[in-house]
């Protein structure tokens, strides 16, 4: 009997171990067993996210920090952020240091995974941020050309990080790049509908120096500069109003990441229209709003503009 009862004993300790070991392996296992085999990628912008799901398609999992509509510049993290850093099999961000709060989350995380600055694949404009300061415009999406560089980037990042599905990315790339090339040939004809003297943009903050610069519109005045951490003076405000009076735009611009009120404030006080529909600058729009895609935003952004400045606007058909 007491044969019997140390045989059992011994039986159920070895089971024991078993089950402590295969839970510990299983704790060790990498995401990608949770995520049905697919390699988990983590981007921080809306924008990236977007771009990175037409690549990858049904062969990895993307995984968006940011919610559509939240301002990358002041987002502060959350210890959520912190564990699907953790999880990650390659960490997408914009870089130029568009989200700030992210990348020093990124930096402190530390971790061997990979991680790309997809925006850093475009030369970046740079401008005065004040008191002297010259930094790297973040906003690189605003050229159609440079989301096609972008696109580029997170191809070759994906094929290093799986490259079974080589092909794959490789084709889907392609397919966006297509439709990336006419989105730009599109927003190109569509500005040049906006009579000439009327071709100059004032938005909420400075987002759209890249899509002035490709698109033939100048950027004729912003309420605050490249980051929305910045609290304009009564001074620039009234600054503002005097600048909208004399170059007599028909229009200027709120933003969906923006609260709205102070460029209202602008608007009223240098009897100018706010356009009725707000500018995505820093973020895709929520699902179903009609800019829920980077291609629907510069759609959306482009019928916006051009309509409040007196242009014609004739809807994207890509072929």
């Amino acid at each position: 009997m007491r044969g019997i009862t140390h045989s059992k004993a011994r039986f159920c300790g070895e089971v024991l171990l078993g089950l402590l070991l295969g839970l510990w392996i299983e704790g060790c296992t990498p995401t990608t067993s949770v995520t049905n085999g697919r390699p988990l990628v983590v981007a921080t912008s809306t924008i990236i996210a977007d771009l990175a799901q037409e690549i990858g398609g049904e062969e990895v999992k993307v995984t968006g920090i940011l919610q559509p509509g939240t301002d990358p510049h002041v987002y502060e993290p959350v210890p959520a952020d912190s564990r699907v850093l953790e999880e990650a099999d390659l960490i997408l961000y914009n870089g130029y240091n568009l989200e700030p709060g992210l990348i020093r989350l990124m930096q402190a995380s530390g971790g061997q995974v990979r991680k790309l600055a997809v925006g850093e694949a475009v030369k970046p404009l740079r401008l005065e941020k004040g008191k002297g300061e010259v930094v790297p415009d973040p906003h690189v999406w605003g050229d159609a050309e440079n989301a096609i560089a972008m696109v580029n980037a997170i191809r070759d990042a994906l094929i290093e990080l799986s490259p079974t599905d080589r092909e794959k990315f490789t084709q889907k790339a392609l397919q966006l790049t297509n439709e990336l090339k006419q989105l730009d040939s599109w927003i190109n004809q569509q500005i040049q509908t906006i009579p000439t003297d009327k071709r100059q943009l004032v938005t909420t903050h400075d987002a759209f120096q890249y899509y002035g610069q490709a698109y033939g519109i100048a950027i004729a005045g912003t309420l605050i500069g490249i980051s929305t951490e910045e609290q304009p003076s009564a001074q620039t405000v009234q600054r503002l109003v005097e600048a909208i009076k004399k170059i007599g735009v028909p229009a200027i611009f709120a933003e969906t990441t923006i609260n709205p009120a102070l460029i209202k404030t602008v608007a009223e006080e240098a009897s100018v229209k706010l356009a009725p529909r707000q500018l995505y600058s820093d973020s895709i729009g929520a699902q179903g709003s009609g800019g829920d895609s980077y291609i629907k935003m510069m759609e959306a952004n482009t019928r916006t503009i051009v309509e409040a400045l007196g242009g014609k606007y004739t809807p994207f058909q890509p072929k």
